[in-house]
Formats: structure tokens, sequence, C-alpha cells
């Protein structure tokens, strides 16, 4: 470990008696305590399981914890394990995924499986180059599954662990520059004998104590060691530059009825946002607003048109949304370059939150 590392911990004034090298072990001890119950992680004395691991991984990216623990009893009560999982339709994964969000990364799950299956055997490797060259995986989920499930040490560096070590460090930088010092800064304090409880461990500091907000800071294993504590800037660690305003996108979605009241839905491309989804059919999306005659034109059927009363607003991460919507019944002909559903069947559809949203709302509004 460099000097001007350990020195950025030992100029704090509390942290004189603190060695780097004592820390994991402070941490880890603390770890044995107080360790989460989450229904991905082996319990005490268990081997981890790499399918469970990965599994939830994928899942907690840009997700809570409360939020995944549901879809991660039904998915691994549906899939028990890689083959199963492998085996299943994509259809079917993206149907028991609605809700997540961030679509791209069910397809990813789908397609790591069926890899695995092909490529390995069944069987996840265990080292972070072999696994990143899975569909899905990148550097953190890789480093995340060799360090857990495999012992490998490995420095997961998520969202959690960047605001512990940018606090421990009294890191000034703002994020997102900051990311490649506290990878660095992280992998310096990671252990030889257990990383995958050690990785685990930092993670559950960041997620119960060393909170975004009115961390508990006392109750901390590193307290004596956090310079941003010793300084009494902790709660401003680890600052961001910040953000773009999002920009607001339009467009105008086809709520197209058969008489027998069956809907028109089309499938989105694979790639892209909510690739391989259910949608409802829609005008592109831009900044300009459509005009009725504009979007009456793109429309993909004939049919007697009308424009229902308000919008549907939704939001990704990059940009608004927000949905006009024209309903009409079709009368000539089906050929709609799309499927037809009954509305019994919708919910058995592959339908991001976005499209639930806009059915809901022709079908209070129609």
């Amino acid at each position: 470990m460099s000097r001007s590392l350990r020195q950025s911990v030992s100029d704090a004034p509390a942290a004189a008696a603190v060695e780097l090298c004592d820390l994991p072990a402070l941490l880890l001890e603390w770890y044995d305590r107080h360790r989460r119950d989450l229904p991905w992680r082996a319990r005490r004395g268990e081997s981890a399981d790499p399918y469970r691991v990965w599994l939830s991984e994928i899942m907690l990216q840009q997700t809570t914890v409360a939020t995944v623990g549901g879809y991660f009893a039904r998915f691994t009560e549906r899939w028990p394990d890689l083959p199963a999982l492998a085996a299943a339709a994509l259809d079917e994964v993206l149907h028991a995924w609605q809700g997540l969000g961030y679509y791209a990364r069910a397809r990813n799950l789908h397609a790591c499986a069926r890899a695995v299956v092909e490529h390995h055997g069944g069987a996840f490797p265990a080292e972070e180059a072999a696994l990143r060259q899975l569909p899905g995986i990148g550097d953190y989920t890789a480093a995340a599954v060799a360090a857990i499930a495999f012992g490998r040490t490995a420095t997961p560096v998520d969202g959690n662990v960047e605001r512990v070590m940018a606090r421990l460090f009294a890191v000034a930088e703002p994020l997102p520059d900051s990311k490649p010092a506290l990878r660095r800064l992280a992998q310096s304090l990671t252990p030889a004998e257990r990383s995958g409880d050690y990785a685990q461990a930092v993670m559950d500091l960041g997620a119960t104590l060393c909170t975004p907000k009115k961390p508990k800071c006392i109750l901390c294993p590193w307290r004596a060691a956090c310079r941003g504590h010793a300084l009494g800037i902790a709660e401003t660690l680890p600052a961001r530059r910040a953000k773009a305003a999002k920009p607001l996108r339009r467009g105008v979605a086809f709520w197209a009825v058969r008489p027998d009241g069956a809907v028109l839905l089309r499938r989105r491309p694979d790639k892209g946002l909510l690739g391989g989804m259910m949608e409802v059919p829609s005008t592109l999306w831009r900044e300009a607003e459509w005009s009725e005659a504009e979007a009456r034109a793109a429309a993909p059927v004939k049919a007697r048109w009308r424009l229902l009363p308000g919008v549907v607003r939704h939001s990704f991460t990059h940009f608004h949304l927000e949905l006009a919507v024209l309903a009409g019944t079709v009368r000539d002909g089906f050929n709609a370059g799309g499927q037809w559903v009954r509305l019994d069947e919708l919910p058995r559809q592959a339908l991001p939150t976005l499209m639930k949203k806009l059915i809901a709302h022709a079908r209070r509004r129609e």
C-alpha cells in the first residue's frame, strides 16, 4: 500500500491510533455480529450459491433491496437453478421482470444463463476475467460473483462502497470523476482472506450505518479511522457534479380496438429502451409536440381516431416522457403489423410499467 493512501487516513486527528491494515479485521468483526439476513445470502457455515449471488446482483442494479426481495423469491421458486432459467422462454423472463425496470438486465440475464449452460457446462466460471465475458456482467458484477461466490480476492465497488471510501479517506473530488480513485482505495483495503464476506460487509456498512443522510457514525467500526468524520464533513461526501435537467420528450400512442374487443400491441426491438417488451403502438418520442394531424398520419392502422383527455407521464433515467392517446375502433382489415390481444390476456403480456400506465389511462378514458 502506498504511503499516500496510508497518510490520507493517519492525517486525521482521530485516526492516529488506527492503521489501515487493521480496518478489514475490524469490519469483519462487526459484520459477524451485524450482517443482514438477505434471501440470497448464504447462512453462516454454508457455501454461497453462484446462481443466487449472480441473480441477486443483476436484480439489485439500480434497484433497492426492499424491492428485489419479492422478485428474487418468485424467480428462484419458478427457476431454482441456472439450467431452469436457461430453458425458459425470454417472454416468460420478461413477464416475471415487470416492474423491476431497466429491461436490458432481463434480456442479458436470460442470455447469460444460456451462455453459461452452452459454454461452461452450466457452472459459472470463478475468475473475474471469464465472468466479464458473459452477457450482462460488467466489472462490478464480475467482482461480486468472484468474491462472494468463489472467495476470490476481488473488489466489487457499488454506490455504497464509493460512499464509504469517500468518507473514510475524505475524497473531495466529486462523482463521477472520483470513481477511479475510490476504486483504488477500495482495492487497497480488500483482504486476501474472507474477501467475499469483506465485500458484503462494506456494502452492509454503507446500507445500514454509512447512509447517504444522517450516517450513524457513533456505531461505525471504522469511526476512529474515518477522516471525513474527523473533519466533520462525512455527510457531505461523496460530492457530486450537478446533474443536467432531464429533457422532455413527447409522443402519441394509439389505442386501437377491434370490434371483438381485442387491442393492438407490438413488440419493441430487442436492442434499446424497453427492448423486447410489448407496447401499445406510438409515434416516435421527440422534443417537439405532435399535432393531431401528424399523429393520425403515423397511425399503425386505419381507424376513426379520437383524442382522449389527459396525457400519460413517465420518467426514464435520461428523459421525461408525455404520451397523448388516440383511441379508435378498427373497421377495415386487421393487418396492423402487431399482435391483437384480448383484454383478459393483457396481464400475461410482458408489459413495462409505462405501458401498464398507458393501458389503464386508455381504459379509463375511452
